[in-house]
């Protein structure tokens, strides 16, 4: 029986949870997630759990925060001028918006809070600081040549 390896692209369909039940995503009902194990393309916890399994194999795996989207880190809320958004943008709490780094790379905010003259934003992940369960079923596995 085959088992994931490094290298290898693997085929998983997955539910994942909270830790009280609360869903947040699942390929069940469409196409299975795509990986190349070892690639850092999913979530490290999660990669390490699949490691190993054989096709066919089914599992129900916790992920820590700490291998999933990090800690969350109260330094990432911020308070920001209003002038720095589009007047155009109707700001609402949990209106997430993109934004670009000094460096040129992509991140997304979450709206807080918005008053007249300042706008409060959070940089976390959304699941940031939180522990994942995930229910898990290898559908392929392709060895690496």
């Amino acid at each position: 029986m085959t088992q994931a390896k490094p290298g290898d692209t693997v085929r998983i369909h997955y539910t994942g949870k909270l830790t009280d039940g609360t869903q947040f995503d699942s390929s069940v009902g469409g196409e299975p997630l795509q990986f190349q194990l070892g690639a850092g393309q999913i979530i490290t916890g999660l990669e390490k759990q699949v490691e190993g399994m054989a096709e066919g194999e089914k599992a129900t795996v916790t992920v820590p925060a700490a291998q999933a989207y990090g800690e969350r880190e109260e330094a990432q809320v911020q308070n920001v001028p209003r002038t720095m958004i589009p007047e155009e943008i109707d700001l609402q709490p949990g209106l997430q918006l993109q934004a670009t780094t000094k460096e040129g790379g992509q991140l997304t905010l979450t709206v807080v809070e918005a008053k007249d003259d300042e706008v409060t934003v959070d940089a976390n992940h959304p699941l940031a600081g939180k522990d994942l369960v995930f229910d898990v079923e290898v559908v392929e596995i392709v060895q690496a040549a």
